[in-house]
């Protein structure tokens, strides 16, 4: 099968990569045509617009920053939904707005073009292996045809319902990302301030009841200074704005992600919409004028496996 891929940063350049390791036929395009340069070479062709990359495909799959990008990439000028053929499968996998998403998913409902949503979590480290778990919505006939290429590129899938669904609990765990974010940031200040080793403390938190995917991945960045989650302060503060205006739509008192979203957005305005998310921790270490620093953390995210072999490797040398 054919795929056109759509926006090629940390995210998409790793779906497509994917799909080409999978053998999948693909066609690209980006704003910055340098992103796509390593796929040109393994075998992807460039096309220079949107609706070039949608053209004579079995699926389109878009990877974009804000729901107003993908409704432009979509439906815009030369615009991707023009040029798809009755029959080819939209396939969203950006963290975008729900009634954004539902609105275009019925205007290619006319087009005769299916629909898929499939907002993907858990982290860019894992999307390079392929292992980045998929929520789906959509019908249950589109996504067992396009099955393929989603196992291509994510690991565990879920589909959750029609259209909206999967995009609403995407926003729902970026949310609880965000929370532990923050709370790592406290947990370790507190155990730094008070006189704790930064090291045993992570691996003592790493297997406790406080311990979470997020606290596992991200506070060794953190620690290790390089705060790289390859996720901007500016697509945080986007995906709690979609948070809270699912609260007001749902009437839900979300007085905790309106106190986040506040956090988040001041750390936008001290260091920058391209910064990573941990400089929301950042503005702790500023504020106390202490640094959450400890030597031997990797200069990457882990995961649960990377994990296990710190700690061990940890422990073999403290006994």
């Amino acid at each position: 099968m054919k795929y056109g891929v759509i926006g090629l940063g940390n995210l998409g350049g790793k779906i497509a990569s994917n799909l080409l390791d999978a053998g999948f036929e693909l066609q690209v395009n980006d704003l910055n045509p340098k992103a796509a340069e390593q796929l040109l070479n393994r075998g992807a062709t460039w096309c220079d617009d949107p609706a070039a990359a949608a053209r004579n495909v079995d699926g389109l799959i878009t990877c974009l920053t804000s729901p107003k990008i993908s409704t432009m990439v979509m439906t815009g000028p030369n615009g991707a939904l023009s040029a798809m053929s009755p029959g080819s499968v939209w396939i969203e996998t950006s963290t975008t707005e729900v009634h954004e998403l539902m609105r275009i998913a019925e205007l290619a409902k006319t087009c005769g073009v299916g629909t898929i949503e499939a907002p993907v979590t858990g982290g860019v480290h894992r999307a390079a292996r392929g292992e980045i778990t998929v929520l789906l919505g959509g019908s249950d006939e589109d996504i067992a045809r396009h099955k393929g290429a989603i196992e291509a590129f994510g690991g565990a899938n879920f589909h959750l319902g029609g259209i909206g669904a999967a995009s609403t609990l995407k926003v729902i765990t970026n949310m609880l990302a965000f929370v532990n974010l923050i709370g790592l940031g406290e947990g370790l200040m507190l155990a730094k301030r008070a006189g704790l080793d930064l090291g045993a403390a992570y691996r003592g938190i790493q297997a406790s009841s406080g311990n979470s995917a997020e606290f596992e991945s991200v506070a060794p960045v953190v620690l290790n200074g390089s705060f790289d989650t390859s996720f901007t302060l500016g697509l945080a503060c986007k995906d709690l704005g979609l948070m809270m205006e699912l609260g007001r739509e749902h009437d839900v008192p979300l007085k905790f992600t309106g106190l986040m979203d506040q956090m988040f957005l001041e750390a936008k305005a001290k260091y920058g919409a391209d910064a990573w998310t941990p400089h929301v921790v950042k503005m702790m270490e500023d504020a106390t004028g202490v640094e959450l620093r400890c030597g031997g953390f990797p200069d990457k995210m882990m995961d649960a496996r990377d994990v296990l072999d710190f700690c061990d490797q940890q422990t073999t040398v403290n006994q």
